[in-house]
């Protein structure tokens, strides 16, 4: 047998952000690798009266719906919260707890009892790494290219209108211990390089889902991998939850080196790195968002922003604040305490490159606290060499929001709505040939903009948007067209606008007027009407098809002419996989998928909002 012992974090309701190696304490780790508590009964009666205390007060009944419900709590794996009690978003609620205390809330809430995993020898298989011609089924990144487009060549893909009824699954891989899967996957040859909550990397083998290498990261990794390939060398560049940023030699998977990027203690990550010219380019989003849960916080002091490290060494180059005002006491709060600002302006997606103007874009996020910048929700440019900025585009103004809204001391006084630029801009060229920068926001409006200046030329609203609707993960584009995901639900629409209404679903749009040219909306799927139908994940598109996974759990693809579905599969179902671990199928957000050499790769479960949890990575292959 070959042992796995996890270490956990958390990323469940933007709750949790941080890892640490779980001890229970009179708990024994057997042959099996199974870990039985002393007295079942004893510790989860112990979790039941310190919960009551100390956690009922806001899960009972949040006001907030990013706030997981007790119900929602309890689909968690117990190492999940343990990790968000110990280091992760609820450390300040859980200081005052002792260790032990930690774990008996961890198992009283999920009802299930900390464990350990181990996997056979028969999850494995000889790592080889793949020939130079296989280049070509590589992909990686968020986007898939610099450009962040989501577009993938019928040669690339091998996927086309002729096969695509044909696809059917070929394996699957469950990541133990876990209940979402929301970091994008890279193909690299015959590899596909996968992470997870639990901070392990996988290379696993594209075509039998078999472990060739597995390395662990410092903490929990929410992003993607992005694979650079040189003479003699592929490298593998992520950041974990802390902004631990690593390089690993893809040939061995040995950890080559690992720089934090994130200034702030705060500092945390979400979106996947960026590649270009020597330099990995590293979102930087902030913990505090949750942390003001705690009334006694000083909230809030951090600001989101862009690193550029040297590929081959790690050294930071530059860094970016997107708040670049000095943050100062600003008015009191409720409870007698100073506020502080400006603040947050996360940048929680993915960077883009421009590679002929020297130029890399980013998407930002909420003010956590006021004063309000004119740098929040905003769509910016930096000089690709210096960091320096060239433009800066404010789609929403005086958004101010953080999780303690509406009614916990942090809240800032003129509450916002929470309207983030959570996706990677696309840089895309246009039948006319000229370049357009395409954003959606969660307020449900596309934006097409002049990439030199930041100028709108053209804005389309989609939706009604609000906190958890509008654009959520993204989109993709062909050059005709851009492919929107309407996250549209009703859980946290606007509530400011009255004139648009909830429209979740996939919407097709011309790259060069902005019209819309179809809208597939989300089907109703009896028997999900509790998992909120909606199109939250991130698309992408292969000539002649538009492949988008829904909240429902299903992978669909659609005829990127007319909006059809011309194939659809449901996830939603228990495994046997590759490993021999337990899998099961759930909703379906964050990352897109991945089409490669005639496969789709597709992360099922997510557990944010309370959709339906799972934890497994679906490889689908054409008929030959």
């Amino acid at each position: 047998m070959r042992k796995v012992i996890f270490k956990f974090w958390v990323i469940a309701p933007m709750l949790f952000s941080s890892i640490s190696v779980f001890s229970v304490q009179g708990q024994q780790t057997t042959k099996a690798g199974k870990v039985g508590s002393v007295d079942t009964g004893a510790v989860k009666a112990e979790g039941k009266i310190i919960f009551a205390k100390t956690c009922s007060p806001c899960h009972s009944k949040p006001t907030d719906p990013k706030t997981p419900t007790v119900t929602m709590l309890s689909h968690m794996e117990p190492q999940v919260v343990l990790n968000a009690l110990n280091n992760g978003k609820m450390k300040p609620q859980a200081s005052a707890l002792t260790e032990a205390q930690r774990e008996a809330v961890a198992q009283f809430v999920t009802n299930k009892m900390l464990k350990a995993t181990s996997l056979a020898d028969a999850a494995y298989t000889r790592f080889s790494l793949p020939a130079k011609g296989s280049a070509l089924y590589d992909e990686s990144g968020w986007g898939g290219n610099p450009a962040g487009t989501g577009y993938r060549t019928a040669a690339q893909a091998g996927i086309n209108l002729a096969n695509v009824k044909s696809l059917k699954l070929k394996w699957s891989f469950a990541f133990p211990n876990t209940n979402e899967v929301r970091c994008k996957p890279a193909v690299v040859g015959n590899w596909v390089i996968a992470a997870c909550q639990s901070g392990d990397v996988y290379a696993l083998n594209r075509h039998s889902g078999k472990i060739g290498w597995h390395v662990k990261a410092k903490v929990a990794i929410r992003s993607g991998m992005t694979i650079v390939r040189a003479p003699g060398v592929v490298t593998a560049y992520f950041a974990d939850g802390a902004t631990n940023t690593y390089a690993i030699d893809v040939r061995t998977g040995k950890i080559l080196w690992t720089t934090r990027a994130g200034v702030d203690q705060q500092a945390m990550n979400t979106g996947s790195v960026a590649y270009y010219g020597g330099k990995v380019f590293v979102p930087i989003s902030s913990i505090e968002v949750a942390m003001v849960l705690d009334s006694n916080y000083n909230c809030c002091t951090s600001s989101g922003g862009v690193a550029a490290l040297d590929s081959k060494t790690g050294k930071v180059l530059w860094y970016h604040r997107v708040v670049p005002e000095a943050t100062v006491t600003t008015n009191m709060k409720k409870n007698g305490k100073p506020f502080y600002g400006p603040s947050g302006a996360p940048v929680w997606c993915s960077p883009t490159i421009d590679v002929k103007r020297g130029l890399l874009y980013i998407g930002t996020g909420e003010n956590y606290s006021e004063p309000v910048t004119v740098s929040s929700d905003a769509i910016q440019a930096l000089d690709i060499n210096t960091g320096a900025l060239v433009w800066n585009f404010q789609a929403t103004s005086n958004d101010a929001w953080n999780m303690a809204c509406p009614t916990v001391a942090n809240c800032p006084g003129k509450t916002g709505r929470d309207l983030d630029f959570g996706m990677a801009p696309l840089l895309v060229k246009g039948a006319d040939g000229k370049d357009r920068l395409l954003a959606g926001e969660k307020s449900g409006v596309v934006y097409a903009l002049d990439p030199q200046r930041g100028t709108v030329l053209w804005k389309t609203r989609i939706g009604k948007g609000g906190a958890l609707g509008g654009i959520h993960w993204g989109m993709a584009a062909d050059g005709k067209k851009v492919y929107a995901a309407n996250a549209d639900n009703t859980l946290a629409l606007n509530p400011d606008d009255t004139t648009a209404h909830a429209a979740p679903g996939i919407y097709a749009l011309d790259i060069i007027s902005g019209k819309v040219s179809w809208v597939a909306p989300t089907p109703k799927v009896v028997g999900k009407e509790s998992y909120l139908g909606a199109n939250s994940a991130a698309p992408i598109v292969v000539p002649g098809i538009v492949f988008a996974g829904s909240l429902d759990g299903n992978i669909r693809a659609y005829a990127a002419a007319t909006g059809k579905i011309i194939w659809d599969y449901n996830t939603i179902r228990e495994y046997k996989t590759a490993n021999g671990a337990t899998g099961k199928g759930g909703s379906i957000d964050s990352a897109p998928p991945i089409a490669a050499g005639g496969m789709l790769f597709v992360n099922s479960g997510y557990t944010q909002f309370g959709e339906k949890p799972g934890n497994v990575l679906l490889a689908f292959e054409v008929r030959k």
